[in-house]
């Protein structure tokens, strides 16, 4: 609605998990440093754990567009499933087609192509988006497909990516096998407040906004202090503010412009 009167070429803060808008944090910068390394270092299982909006999922596609053309990926971004329906997605987004439709057909098949991929030097990754809906018989099939390995490496490097009640549930005392095999694990925190001026003109620029839109330095300030530095409701806020700018007709988001839109989204 807003992007013709700012010259535009997309919604800087949409709250869509798209890479091109990736900001790298410190503490992103960190997180994609431990997937990458638990990668391709063949560590089995990963852990990433954030509070709701700190950009896990957007972490999670930036690392997938970013990996090698010899690394194969499965992406489940919604473990809403059954066991077996869980297992077929996992094969499925793998692009295998199993004959059958049973664990065992699912188990033979993925680790027939696990083998296959190893042979050819491939690496292969599985994430799992919002493990923390996994119920403990998920996780422990998740375990048991990181069994698949060769004397020398794990098979699939698995990263489980959820929110903090997923630490929670890895402390059962049934997943003490699936704890054991965690190799690296990392949590994401808010940005710090000094990052989130840079984090809104990063997003600008990346929407082709060259100079065109200003946020004042109190403008940011409110904007740090309502979003606790959550990358999600940032975006919320801004896209609200950029809204107001539109209707007052103005290129400078200021102070009374933020209030303005808080009050609307209270």
């Amino acid at each position: 609605m807003y992007c013709q009167f700012y010259g535009l070429k997309e919604r800087p803060f949409s709250i869509t998990a798209d890479p091109s808008f990736f900001f790298l944090s410190r503490r992103h910068q960190e997180a994609l440093s431990h997937l990458v390394y638990g990668v391709k270092e063949r560590k089995g299982i990963i852990v990433i754990t954030g509070e709701i909006g700190t950009g896990k999922t957007t972490l999670c596609r930036f690392f997938l567009k970013h990996l090698q053309d010899d690394v194969r990926t499965a992406f489940i971004l919604n473990p809403n499933f059954s066991d077996i329906e869980l297992l077929e997605a996992i094969v499925r987004d793998f692009g295998i087609r199993p004959k059958q439709k049973s664990r065992f057909s699912f188990i033979w098949e993925l680790n027939r192509f696990l083998i296959r991929r190893s042979a050819f030097g491939n690496n292969v990754v599985l994430i799992i988006d919002e493990a923390q809906n996994l119920e403990a018989a998920q996780l422990e099939q998740v375990r048991l497909l990181s069994n698949l390995e060769t004397e020398k490496d794990k098979l699939i490097q698995i990263i489980l990516v959820g929110q903090p009640e997923l630490n929670a549930k890895l402390e059962l005392p049934s997943l003490r096998q699936l704890r054991q095999r965690i190799a690296v694990k990392y949590h994401v925190t808010q940005l710090a407040r000094e990052e989130i001026q840079e984090y809104i003109m990063h997003r600008l620029k990346t929407a082709g906004a060259n100079g065109r839109v200003h946020f004042t330095d109190e403008a940011i300030t409110l904007i740090s202090d309502s979003s606790a530095g959550i990358p999600r409701m940032i975006n919320i806020i801004c896209d609200r503010a950029l809204l107001a700018g539109f209707n007052a007709e103005t290129n400078t988001i200021d102070q009374a412009l933020v209030k303005k839109s808080l009050q609307e989204l209270q």
